[in-house]
């Protein structure tokens, strides 16, 4: 049990009560992890998992708070000093962990390698608005965009600086970084904790580092250790194997509240189910009653989205298929978000009007479809997935329900295998842009908006206000535009948001943890309770 190995030498060599509790020796923790890092380059991916494991190594330019507000990082400061020119005051006497010091080297140093060494879900979005950096002394940069950029302070939460000394050989190629990082050579940063080891797929060991500039964090040495099965991951929190898990299944909650030796916390998460449709004139995987082919891809037609909107009892969904973890939700953004609209109000389910609705767009006895979900991306997925699917069929819609694994889910779906399919999205930028240019942009290789947007819907209407919202300056006027940009979407059907999780995560009682919206599970949130 790693949480509580505090010896008995050390306790009476300090003189300690037998009343003192033993967390307060603690000296290992560890915790349990759906998914860890996919390298120890922080650029290989943008993946969520993968920037959880790095925030402990390396540190960012400006920090996303337990909500995602922006906090300082190793940047005390920023400002706009022209429309497109963002000018950074970084933070003065940090050190790596190889003991060198932190400047603006390094900063301009670690944006210009991520282009160069990104690999699968790039790390590039973060900086594609970047045209220069000009360092102006060594705790002053400025960076020039390819036009006014308001949010590039939001896409610099993903900013991991690495040392441009260590890294300065392992930074041309993807091969060459993972290589140098995954050894431990370039793995220096200016994060908490020291990198140690790495095993894939298993578990990932950090050292704490004693002169980090934010603090010296309780714990010498922490565990990641990667447990993909929930049932394994609450397995192990029984037996005192972990001393913490995340993502707790809601089947397993009631049972771990009733131990007097665990206890559960929980909070609303901004990662939510969404449906898709598929916008192409001629569309796979939807056919007739009859399996023959249509005239037409049904999901052209309003009145066929719409339709199905009003059948999706999201209520319902929340309670059932999610077991209490889940927010009914009206927008692709949780209320947190900058540019929620809070006058968007939750399609209440009306199948009368469902069913007449697809009469009237020429579809009285409705027609088959595949539905395509994951099983393994977020808590309940396989749940909601499988009920929307029931719940379609209260409108004459045949659903042949087909869960599968993240791994194969994501590359069909980018390929354009799939006409009708639900995934889950987190805007952890907390910024509606982010979502809004990813999923309902045109998708413009040239301007690198839409890059998500594989289900090809497009809209001059919807890409006018999220461009516009990308280049305005003044925050009540982009934030009016990312609300009217919601509005839109609502309005069309072009996605229908379904429900945000709430995210729980299961400990020994000696523990507690400050919950993230973003549902990272960070060492530096968690403390001994007492």
């Amino acid at each position: 049990m790693n949480l509580l190995r505090a010896t008995t030498g050390l306790a009476l060599a300090l003189g300690l009560s037998a009343g003192v509790s033993s967390v307060a020796l603690a000296a290992d923790l560890t915790i349990g992890v759906r998914a860890g890092p996919a390298s120890i380059d922080p650029d290989f991916t943008a993946t969520g998992t993968h920037a959880e494991a790095m925030k402990h190594i390396f540190d960012t330019l400006i920090k996303s708070g337990n909500d995602l507000q922006l906090e300082p990082g190793l940047a005390e400061s920023w400002q706009a000093i022209d429309d497109t020119t963002w000018e950074f005051k970084l933070r003065k006497g940090v050190k790596f962990h190889d003991g060198s010091d932190f400047t603006a080297e390094d900063v301009k140093f670690s944006i210009e390698r991520i282009p160069h060494v990104t690999g699968a879900n790039p790390t590039s979005v973060y900086v594609r608005r970047v045209k220069d950096v000009e360092i102006v002394d060594p705790y002053t940069v400025r960076v020039k965009t390819d036009g006014p950029a308001p949010t590039l302070p939001n896409d610099f939460i993903r900013l991991f600086v690495v040392s441009h000394v260590a890294a300065k050989d392992y930074s041309d190629t993807p091969e060459h970084a993972t290589e140098g990082f995954n050894s431990g050579k370039a793995a220096i940063g200016t994060g908490p904790y020291k990198f140690v080891s790495w095993t894939p797929k298993e578990e990932l060991v950090l050292e704490r580092f004693d002169d980090y500039w934010g603090g010296k964090e309780p714990w010498d040495k922490v565990i990641r250790k990667e447990l993909p099965n929930d049932a394994a991951r609450v397995a192990q929190l029984k037996a005192g194997q972990v001393d913490i898990v995340a993502r707790i299944p809601a089947s397993d909650i009631a049972t771990l509240e009733n131990d007097s030796s665990l206890k559960i916390i929980k909070t609303d998460s901004v990662y939510e189910f969404l449906v898709y449709f598929d916008f192409r004139e001629q569309a796979p995987q939807i056919t007739a009653n009859d399996g023959s082919a249509l005239a037409k891809n049904p999901f052209l037609d309003p009145r066929v989205r719409e339709a199905f909107d009003l059948a999706i009892d999201r209520e319902t969904i929340t309670e059932v298929a999610m077991e209490g973890m889940g927010k009914a939700q009206s927008q692709i953004i949780t209320p947190n978000i900058f540019g929620y609209n809070p006058a968007i109000q939750l399609t209440q389910p009306d199948i009368e009007k469902a069913k007449q609705l697809l009469a009237d767009a020429g579809y009285p006895d409705g027609f088959k479809v595949v539905f395509n979900f994951t099983n393994d991306r977020l808590p309940s997925d396989k749940e909601v997935g499988t009920t929307i699917a029931q719940m379609l069929a209260a409108i004459n819609v045949t659903v042949e329900a087909n869960a599968q694994p993240g791994a194969v889910y994501f590359p069909a779906n980018t390929r354009g295998d799939y006409s009708f399919g639900m995934s889950g999205w987190g805007t952890l930028t907390g910024e509606a842009n982010y979502a809004l240019a990813a999923l309902l942009h045109t998708n413009d290789p040239e301007t690198k908006l839409g890059g998500f947007n594989v289900h090809h819907y497009s809209n001059p209407e919807m890409d006018k206000l999220i461009e516009g919202a990308a280049a305005e300056m003044d925050t009540p006027k982009r934030e009016m535009l990312l609300q009217d940009a919601n509005a839109l979407v609502a309005k069309e059907r072009a996605i229908l948001p379904i429900a945000s999780t709430v995210s729980a995560w299961g400990m020994k009682k000696e523990l507690t943890i400050t919950p993230r919206s973003d549902e990272d599970t960070l060492a530096m949130n968690i403390r001994p309770a007492n």
